[in-house]
């Protein structure tokens, strides 16, 4: 198969904001004194924000009315904003950069398809953003995943079919929306935990693409 196109996820795959959305949450949930652990924090990974909360107020057995929901939405947001607008180049996971020079030199378009409503910040605050061909974030898609909806518009938004694409995901979830969109999906993580993606690496450092995005 001649692949055309790599679609990657943000968080946890170009870079780490998963600590800041950990400490936002937090700071969201003493508003009804819960403390959110790590590994429900592992959760929320590929997750909209509105699913987010809906999880947590469920974890803390808090029922909300949606005019709070939708003032937590906008808090958490603001404290997450406030959280991220010091981010810097340095915060780009190890070998992304250079995996990312590859691909581009070798032909293949670059999409980012993310659930996260602030991609395009992060993506300007670290440099990331000449990168890409397309970006669908948040603010374009109506399903969370593990529904393919940001994956599919990812694709047709520049011109190729599903199985001419390679999705990049660090969250079970993701790897579900890019098998259930018809893509091959390659795991930035542990193998034990994205069991179901086609290849699994650890991180991009010393990855070759001739290597990797062979199947």
């Amino acid at each position: 198969m001649s692949y055309k196109a790599c679609l990657f996820d943000l968080d946890g795959v170009l870079v780490d904001t998963a600590i800041y959305h950990f400490q936002a949450w937090k700071m969201l949930g003493e508003n009804f004194n819960y403390q959110l652990t790590e590994e429900q924090n592992e959760q929320l990974k590929g997750v909209s924000r509105v699913e987010s909360l809906n999880r947590i107020l469920d974890w803390a057995s808090y029922s909300a009315t949606d005019e709070q929901k939708e003032a937590w939405l906008k808090e958490k947001n603001d404290n997450y904003l406030h959280l991220i607008s010091n981010m810097n180049p340095s915060e780009i996971l190890p070998g992304v950069v250079d995996f990312l020079g590859q691909i581009k030199a070798e032909g293949y378009k670059i999409a980012l398809g993310s659930a996260s409503k602030n991609a395009e910040i992060i993506l300007e605050k670290t440099g990331l953003m000449p990168w890409f061909d397309l970006i669908i974030d948040g603010n374009k898609v109506s399903k969370s995943k593990p529904d393919p909806e940001v994956f599919l518009k990812g694709a047709e938004g520049l011109g190729f079919s599903p199985a001419e694409c390679i999705v990049f995901e660090d969250a079970q979830a993701g790897v579900e929306a890019a098998i259930n969109g018809g893509m091959k999906v390659i795991g930035i993580g542990e193998a034990s935990v994205l069991s179901d993606a086609n290849k699994v690496i650890p991180n991009f450092i010393g990855i070759k693409s001739a290597d990797l995005l062979l199947f």
